[in-house]
């Protein structure tokens, strides 16, 4: 039944009939509601492409060979994670919009400027050694492709067709929360804190994988692809729990509040119209379930 394959891992390759026009479909409200995320979204890659150029410090002429062939590199590297970043604005920017607050606070704390930063995040030395730490690897490729695969793009066909679409959304994440209670036994086993807290830790992580779940499985549903909830995944486990008492004691307090709120409140508004179905063609649950006799899920237009 979960058969992977085709664009962005897809769960069955199956069309969905009588779908819109894609110029029908693109001239919808949902679109048209985000429309200032995709002008943002359009004017942060001009600055990336004019920003990479002065990422090299040097005293040299723009015309000097050396400053041409370092710019040749840049734009060739942003060139080539262009298209990358379309996708991530497609698949990423309700989950980045909810982190606001916590991606202000990391950047006010980070002790590297910009130019820095892109330095290390653009040399093949910082991925080689992402890519030989296990951790790493662990915690942003193989936990969140694993887990979305079996969690989501598994088990939601299974209980779909028979809780219906809604209540699958909220019955799912109860399994992923569960699944997370064996840390109980490594922790007790090492005893690395006591019991109580232990306890109280896991289940405060089986509250906040259990709403990260409902998340990651709603996406899945109103997307049709498993690389949205896979990336989202990832980057949640990059940023952690957002550190909400150390935000309340930081310097700069106020705007990173606001910071906070203003993410929230943008995550719960742009959610339905970023998740828009006529924006990523045919949704092989919702087909799963009208030829189960189910016409109507809700989620699904």
């Amino acid at each position: 039944m979960a058969a992977l394959g085709g664009d962005g891992l897809r769960l069955l390759s199956v069309p969905r009939p009588e779908r819109q026009p894609e110029s029908a479909a693109l001239g919808g409200p949902g679109p048209g509601l985000c429309c200032w995320v995709s002008v943002f979204s359009c004017l942060s890659l001009a600055c990336s492409y004019v920003g990479s150029l002065y990422v090299w410090k040097s005293e040299l002429p723009r015309d000097h060979p050396a400053v041409i062939k370092r710019r040749f590199t840049s734009v060739l590297v942003v060139s080539s994670l262009s298209p990358l970043c379309v996708l991530l604005w497609r698949e990423l920017t309700g989950i980045q919009i909810l982190f606001l607050g916590p991606l202000m606070q990391l950047s006010m704390d980070c002790p590297c400027d910009l130019a820095d930063g892109l330095k290390v995040v653009l040399a093949p030395r910082s991925w080689a050694r992402c890519l030989t730490d296990m951790r790493w690897l662990r915690n942003q490729v193989i936990a969140p492709l694993t887990e979305e695969l079996v969690f989501r793009a598994c088990m939601l066909p299974m209980l779909a067709p028979c809780t219906g679409l809604g209540p699958a959304v909220f019955t799912c994440p109860l399994f992923f929360g569960v699944a997370h209670f064996h840390h109980i036994f490594e922790q007790l086993r090492f005893r690395q804190s006591s019991v109580g807290s232990i306890f109280l830790s896991a289940a405060f992580q089986f509250s906040y994988t259990a709403v990260f779940g409902a998340y990651t499985a709603f996406l899945f549903i109103r997307t049709g692809h498993l690389i949205g909830p896979v990336l989202c995944h990832s980057f949640c486990n990059y940023m952690g729990f957002p550190a909400v008492c150390a935000a309340l004691e930081h310097p700069q307090r106020r705007p990173l509040l606001a910071g906070y709120a203003l993410g929230v409140g943008l995550f719960l508004l742009l959610l339905q119209p970023l998740t828009d179905p006529k924006l990523y063609g045919s949704l092989p649950l919702c087909v799963l379930l009208e030829r189960a006799g189910d016409s109507e899920a809700p989620l699904c237009s």
